[in-house]
Formats: C-alpha cells, structure tokens, sequence
C-alpha cells in the first residue's frame, strides 16, 4: 500500500494559479493508488510527484507520443517551454477537465478524463502543437500532430484554433482542418469532421461559435459558420451557415426548428425535438 500523504501546495514552478481540478487529481491519485497497488507506481509518476499541474500534463503527454525521434528527454523541455511562454495551454487543459467532468456522466472525477480519455488528451497535445505553429517552427508542429492522429486517431491541423472548455468525446476519428476555427464552450463527438472544400488556398473550413453541439459522425463542410448555441444531428452532412439556436439534421442537413437549451454544448441532448417542432 502507498503511505497517504499531505497534498503539495502549488509551487512556483506552476505558471497558472492553483485550480480546483488539480487538486482533485492529486486527492483521486492518492484514492486509487491505496485501492489498487498494482498501479501505485504509475500513478506516483503521473499526478503524485509532480509539483506543478504542467509538469503533469507534460509526463501525461510524453506517455502518449514521445517515441524514438521525440525521447522523453528531448520532448519535456519543448512541452515545458510551450506552457512556460503561454499560460493559456495550462488554463485551457484545466477548464477541458471541467468540461469533460461536467458534460460526461461517464467520468466520475478529473482523474479519469486525464489518464484514461483520448479526446482530452489529443487537445492538449494539439494546443501545445497550436503554439509551436504560432512561433513558426511548423516542422515541430507537424511532427506533434503526426504524432496525435497516430496514438489519438484524432487529426487536428496545428494551424485551428481552440477555444477553452472544449469537450471532445470518444475522440476516434475527428478530423478538423487547418482554417477551423473552435470557440469555447463546444462539445464534438466521434467521427465528426470539420473539413473544406476545394482547392483554394485561404479560409476554407468551418467556424464552430460558442456553446454549439456537433453529434456524432456529423460532416461539416466548407467556409461556413455554425451559429452560437446551434446543434447538428447525428450522421448530417453541414454545407451552408447554421443560425444561431438553430438546430439542423439530415443529408444535406437542414433546420427542424430552434433549438432549446442556451447552450447546447453544455446540455448534451441528442433529442431533435425544437421549440419550433415540438413533434422532433
């Protein structure tokens, strides 16, 4: 059994400020490491021994996709060095717990979405990936997201922007191309593309506003904008713009009626049923 000892306090080798959801890793990685001794090791190493949550994601990340050309001693300064210049990957990676703890009934604490959920872990990989390809060293970039889309099978190009509290659900088989862009606040479910159309070079991938839920197996596609608060359906193929609070299905995907709650991201209801088609 693992001696339970005090939670460490917050360091100054932390560049974000002490948060809630850390020190419900801390508390769940001393839990499990007294139930289940077979895993104590891993565990210590994981959540336990590091001193700051960014040294945690970082040996989280190296676990996933550090491999012989990324060692682990060449991959944690990068990863380190990213969280260090911007504060906002640690504050982004922290609300996307949240997120997945409050949005999936089947995730009982934080700890679960950190060590166990692939689509939590393919967007902090990506975020760290995003901030490489802002400082222009694309070959980085390219090499991290190479390395996501083979361990996550979710392939996000290092150029899309993502918003915080972003819930990526089951994970296998998302594609979001290099134009995307994804606010906060939006929940994606597997299979689902962002993808373009064409051969222009420009902005030529979805705008996904705030709050919007995106079901699985949906195609949105093209320069459009997904309307704050809309919800695509299960399997639908998006080509034009979708009004705010709207919500749309089918193929080609058309609008069945406004959609009820505020914030479809946060509500994860798969019903259709509209305030404008109460029948849905």
């Amino acid at each position: 059994m693992v001696p339970m000892s005090p939670l460490p306090a917050a360091t100054e080798s932390s560049v974000v400020p002490f948060h809630p959801a850390w020190a419900s890793l801390k508390t769940s990685g001393q839990a499990w490491a007294a139930a289940e001794p077979a895993l104590a090791g891993w565990l210590a190493d994981s959540v336990l021994a590091p001193r700051s949550f960014e040294d945690a994601l970082a040996t989280l990340l190296i676990s996933k996709i550090a491999d012989s050309v990324l060692s682990e001693q060449k991959l944690k300064p990068l990863l380190l060095e990213a969280m260090a210049a911007d504060p906002g990957i640690a504050e982004s990676a922290l609300e996307d717990l949240e997120a997945h703890r409050s949005r999936n009934p089947a995730c009982p604490d934080h700890l679960t979405a950190f060590l166990f959920f692939k689509g939590y872990q393919a967007a902090q990989n990506h975020r760290v990936a995003h901030w490489f390809w802002g400082q222009d060293r694309k070959v980085l970039a390219y090499y991290l997201q190479s390395r996501g889309s083979e361990v996550f099978q979710v392939d996000i190009h290092p150029a899309a922007p993502l918003g915080r509290r972003v819930f990526i659900d089951h994970a296998t088989g998302i594609v979001i191309g290099e134009t995307a862009v994804i606010e906060d606040d939006v929940s994606i479910l597997q299979n689902v593309t962002l993808g373009g159309t064409g051969k222009d070079i420009g902005k030529r991938h979805p705008t996904i506003r705030s709050g919007v839920l995106i079901s699985t197996g949906a195609k949105v596609l093209g320069d459009i904008e997904i309307g704050r608060g809309a919800k695509i359906g299960a399997g639908s193929v998006v080509l034009d713009d979708v009004p705010e609070h709207t919500t749309v299905v089918g193929v080609p995907a058309r609008a069945v009626g406004r959609a009820v709650e505020e914030s479809p991201a946060l509500a994860m209801d798969q019903h259709l049923c509209c305030q404008d088609d109460a029948t849905g």
